[in-house]
């Protein structure tokens, strides 16, 4: 049995930190006013009839702070990066000169960034909502267990441990926030 509770341990405690890793992927999505790579990640192009990432066709660098440098690979392949950077509604506009596709990233305005805090908020709740999400299914087993014969005492220490492991990786996710709400409203 104290196996059975290990393993409710091990999950919650896999559950907790895959909430974490969501969360940073979800926070990257959210542009701060500079540039990175990271906005561009999930866009695909069409190449050879195949939807293909776009860091596998082309070269995505930074020059400074708020330009982004496409460069594909092939040059044939310019217009069709161009046109996908279109289409994926980026709330920026690709520039081309036949050579690679500039995308220079606006300064946020105020209304903008508190916007975007707003969402990062969001996020923020959904990670600790999953997190608790994990906590209860790992208390159920224990209590489960209790019932089944495990002894009580141990039962509420598992519990305990539980609910440290649901506070430590809620004090990550409020860290992570703050860290990004710092970094959208510094101008």
């Amino acid at each position: 049995m104290q196996e059975d509770i290990d393993l409710a341990l091990e999950a919650a405690e896999e559950g907790m930190q895959n909430s974490i890793v969501h969360f940073q992927r979800e926070l990257i999505k959210i542009r701060s006013g500079k540039a990175s790579p990271q906005m561009v990640a999930d866009v695909k192009v069409e190449y050879y009839g195949m939807p293909t990432p776009l860091n596998q066709v082309a070269g995505i660098k930074t020059t400074d702070a708020r330009t982004l440098v496409i460069q594909p690979f092939e040059k044939k392949m310019v217009p069709v990066v161009e046109q996908a950077l279109y289409g994926a509604n980026l709330g920026i506009t690709p520039q081309s000169d036949g050579e690679v596709v500039r995308m220079v990233v606006p300064p946020l305005t105020e209304e903008r960034r508190k916007q975007l805090v707003k969402q990062a908020s969001g996020f923020a709740e959904d990670a600790k909502v999953s997190i608790r999400n994990a906590r209860r299914d790992a208390i159920q087993d224990v209590k489960a267990a209790v019932k089944e014969g495990y002894p009580e005492d141990a039962g509420k220490r598992s519990e305990q441990t539980v609910q440290e492991l649901t506070d430590k990786y809620s004090k990550q996710v409020d860290s992570i926030f703050a860290k990004k709400e710092e970094e959208l409203m510094t101008v």
